[in-house]
């Protein structure tokens, strides 16, 4: 029976709302910035300390650290502690946060490469997210960013996932052999939902 979903997904796709809507109706828990919070957790750090020093740390690292910690930037969720780790030890971390929700169960993932962490798990569901640029352009502007922004971050969010688990985990993003499902969601959010819960249901 499956007992984890992970949904890895471009930027811009709605992948929060389509997530939050799957856990609401399964009765699971969502895993989304609440990541990012329990690494904060254990690094004993605030989201202060973070906002003293956020302009000041401009290295390539921090950047794609960031950028992979936030997982949903449509989230607005903060990447605390990050300048406290290099990228070996919190890899590590990542990977037991994500390996004991797991071993949990009954969650939706989002991001943090929690399908590679969890791809020997037989109760695990994978999903990749995606639509066209036009599509994805659209649903940043409509949640509030300038035009400007959009273009901004459609240029660089998914080149840094990408380069982030490029560098720190030498695989591709995304890897389209580690997913049970690679959906377009142009059709919409409901149809997405209802997709992955039909895929689901279907596999158990």
């Amino acid at each position: 029976m499956i007992n984890i979903l992970t949904i890895e997904r471009e930027f811009g796709t709605g992948a929060p709302h389509i997530a939050q809507s799957i856990a609401d109706r399964l009765g699971w828990k969502l895993w989304d910035h609440e990541i990012t919070e329990e690494i904060a957790r254990r690094l004993k750090c605030k989201a202060e300390q973070v906002e003293q020093h956020e302009e000041k740390l401009d290295s390539v690292f921090y950047r794609l650290m960031k950028a992979f910690m936030r997982g949903s930037f449509e989230a607005q969720a903060d990447a605390e502690g990050l300048e406290l780790l290099d990228a070996e030890h919190l890899a590590i971390l990542f990977e037991k946060v994500i390996t004991r929700i797991g071993e949990v169960g009954k969650c939706v993932i989002v991001g943090r490469g929690a399908s590679w962490f969890l791809r020997e798990r037989d109760d695990a569901f994978h999903v990749f997210l995606y639509a066209p640029y036009e599509e994805k352009f659209r649903r940043v502007v409509a949640s509030g960013k300038s035009e400007d922004e959009t273009r901004e971050l459609l240029e660089s969010v998914d080149r840094n996932r990408a380069a982030f688990i490029r560098k720190y985990y030498n695989k591709d993003w995304p890897d389209r052999y580690r997913y049970n499902m690679m959906l377009n969601v142009q059709t919409g959010d409901q149809i997405a939902i209802e997709t992955i819960l039909t895929g689901i249901q279907r596999l158990n």
